[in-house]
């Protein structure tokens, strides 16, 4: 695996982290988490601006995208208490599937 696709990786996780922080910033009226929060924003998206250099967009944006919506989805339902639904499950299987239908096409 290349630098551009650990960088593209890591801004993923990354977008996990600040999608999830900004719920607990209270509208960014807290100041700690308001920070963390920033501070993973910028992480992410300097990491997906490096990735882009070597990716095409097409493909660096959706798994971005997907890390982030899947992994927050995931961690909603594992850490945070939210439903878990078979459709929720075959959403998230699908949005998988178009990432590395995107990455092998």
């Amino acid at each position: 695996m290349n630098t551009a696709w650990l960088y593209l990786i890591t801004a993923g996780i990354l977008e996990i982290g600040w999608a999830i922080g900004m719920k607990y910033t209270d509208g960014w009226t807290r100041l700690w988490p308001s920070l963390f929060t920033i501070t993973l924003m910028c992480g992410s998206f300097t990491l997906l601006s490096l990735a882009l250099r070597e990716i095409p967009i097409s493909i660096g944006y959706a798994v971005w995208v997907g890390i982030g919506a899947v992994g927050v989805a995931m961690v909603g339902m594992v850490f945070l208490g939210e439903s878990v639904s078979a459709g929720k499950i075959i959403a998230l299987v699908a949005i998988v599937g178009g990432v590395v239908g995107l990455k092998l096409l």
